[in-house]
């Protein structure tokens, strides 16, 4: 959600909540079967209007890629767009188009998910089109070279030339050493260049199998229907040996890491990192609830620490955030961005930044400032659920990365069993200066010897 719609949007929460709670359950049961052949299938029903979301999820991303290799997850995403032994390239699009509905598809470190948003009494129809991809796409030599091509454009245009996606994409391969949570998920650029069409169907091959892939279904339908249509349309493909991938866990970081990146841009910016567990990996999930509510107390609104004190107080930043992933499926990074006023408070915003990590350490926050944010995160809780492609994502993901279906309803009561002693515990254990990552992107062309970088302990 943008920062500057946010106050808007809780402004209308109540009215949303309410109206919410008189058209569908507030914890609508999430019914979950599985197939023959492997194949996970979970619907949610939300009788609110006659519109309904397939989406299909394959346990396969950026994370899941060998060095030489990255990047064929979205590579192959493309192809999946361009025809099946029964369609047409293009076809498939076309045909959800004609229905009035919408479809698209995305890769991620975690995942490749495909969906459609139609009307109720398609849905048999987009089950058809969808369930005939995912063992009979066609991978033509001549469609495939033609959209190498395509992400190679899509490379430079989305990455080589937006310096601060640069930034990020070279900040997360120093942040991590040999773990693929580094792999950026378009792939670096001399793997696209050098895939070959056997790279994409074997690809396909390994990975596009009904055991490997979770149907959801969200929406204005009954769930043992649903299930009669997996069964005709998904149950007929035969499971595949699906290799289980090698422990890929990073190596303990010893010390400070940085780097810096000159770039095609006016304004400076600065990333920051620390390694911290996810729900997959955490030892204690107990630690996890408090990084959450900890990046909540950072940035959860206009009136949490960050904004408050960097943007409005002290004015060293023009934009601040702090961002933390719980679901990820490796361990991951609690990350710090910001952008200065103006290039020479660059050190100033560092050293700020840091401050405002420190005081995490050796102060409680208090009973009201808790309470706030927990009710940020409630309403946001609440907020997700008025649309159906929302409730199907995040059942989707969760399932994907091997976490229960129903882990966001018990998100909140998580987060507010949390204590601030265990906020101050997972300050102290990992936002450490060993711990820690810090990229600086600087304008080009210009004399940037006088900005030193803050060097202080943390």
């Amino acid at each position: 959600m943008k920062r500057n719609t946010r106050v808007k949007v809780m402004k209308k929460l109540a009215w949303a909540a309410l109206a919410f709670s008189l058209t569908a359950p507030a914890h609508a049961k999430i019914s979950e079967f599985s197939l023959d052949n492997g194949m996970k299938v979970l619907v949610k029903e939300d009788h609110r209007a006659p519109v309904v979301v397939q989406q299909v999820w394959y346990r396969v991303g950026s994370t899941y890629e060998s060095p030489g290799k990255t990047g064929l997850s979205h590579m192959l995403e493309h192809m999946m767009f361009k025809g099946t032994k029964n369609l047409q390239p293009g076809e498939f699009s076309k045909i959800v188009s004609r229905l009035g509905g919408e479809e698209n598809a995305f890769t991620s470190a975690n995942y490749t998910a495909y969906y459609q948003v139609v009307g109720k009494q398609h849905l048999e129809k987009v089950m058809q089109l969808e369930s005939d991809r995912m063992r009979h796409l066609v991978i033509d030599e001549s469609e495939f070279l033609k959209e190498r091509d395509v992400v190679t454009e899509e490379r430079r245009w989305r990455l080589e030339d937006n310096p601060y996606s640069k930034l990020n994409e070279q900040f997360n391969a120093t942040a991590f050493l040999n773990s693929p949570a580094r792999n950026p998920t378009i792939g670096w650029m001399t793997d696209i260049r050098s895939y070959t069409v056997d790279d994409l169907r074997d690809w396909y091959r390994q990975w596009y199998a009904p055991n490997n892939a979770t149907l959801v279904v969200v929406g204005d339908v009954d769930p043992q229907q649903v299930l009669s249509l997996a069964k005709r349309y998904y149950g007929a493909y035969q499971p595949e040996k699906i290799e289980a991938t090698k422990p890929q866990v990073e190596i303990e970081q010893e010390g400070l890491r940085r780097i810096e990146l000159k770039g095609n841009t006016q304004v400076p910016s600065l990333q920051m990192g620390f390694h911290v567990p996810s729900l997959l990996t955490a030892e204690n999930s107990r630690e996890v609830y408090a990084l959450a509510v900890l990046s909540a107390l950072l940035d959860g609104g206009e009136s949490s620490r960050l904004p408050q004190t960097l943007v409005r107080g002290k004015q060293l930043a023009a934009g601040v955030s702090a961002g933390y992933s719980a679901t990820d499926r490796l361990d991951t990074l609690f990350e710090l961005t910001a952008t200065p006023v103006e290039a020479g408070k660059l050190p100033a915003l560092e050293k700020a930044l840091l401050d405002e990590v420190e005081k995490l350490k050796t102060a409680p926050v208090s009973a009201a400032e808790l309470q706030r944010v927990l009710a940020m995160e409630e309403a946001d809780h609440v907020y997700y659920r008025d649309s159906i492609q929302a409730q199907a994502m995040i059942i989707g993901s969760l399932v994907s990365v091997g976490l229960p279906a129903d882990t966001l309803d018990k998100w909140i009561d998580n987060l507010r069993s949390v204590t601030p002693e265990e906020v101050m515990a997972v300050a102290k254990k990992y936002l450490t200066r060993d711990n820690l990552t810090i990229a600086t992107l600087y304008p080009d062309g210009k004399d940037h010897s006088h900005i030193k970088p803050y060097k202080g302990r943390l």
